[in-house]
């Protein structure tokens, strides 16, 4: 996929989370990739991404994004959208610890990989969530 749209890539990429695959985000990013967290986490290669998504899907298993807009420009890619899920400590979906935040994400295509996932959220929401779940 050396050659692939970078959008396609992208597009490719928020299936992968949508679908909670793991081990396909982790391949379609490249070995040196960097995934940056809308608060200024930086996360690379692929045993730590891999580690970093599973643990943030066992936070949020019904974690997903939606775009309503890409743009692009060479090889970055720019979505704009949402990004809602269901924060869960026990494994157990209450829907009052669901949540919903209009997000945006940068990536960087190289080579049919993704080789920067950057977040931009307001990660308040969830923060919220986990707070009240840890006072009861």
């Amino acid at each position: 996929m050396p050659d692939a749209d970078p959008i396609a890539v992208a597009l490719a990429f928020e299936k992968k989370i949508n679908a909670g695959d793991v081990d396909g985000i982790v391949a379609l990013m490249a070995a040196d990739g960097i995934f940056l967290d809308s608060l200024g986490a930086k996360i690379t290669g692929h045993a730590n991404l891999h580690q970093a998504w599973t643990a943030y899907f066992r936070m949020a298993p019904d974690y997903r994004i939606s775009h309503s807009e890409v743009f692009s420009q060479g090889a970055t890619v720019a979505l704009f959208g949402e990004a809602r899920g269901t924060f869960t400590h026990d494994g157990l979906m209450h829907r009052e610890n669901a949540w919903s935040t209009p997000a945006a994400w940068r990536a960087v295509v190289e080579g049919g990989r993704i080789r920067v996932w950057q977040v931009f959220a307001d990660n308040e929401p969830i923060r919220q969530i986990m707070r009240r779940v840890q006072q009861r």
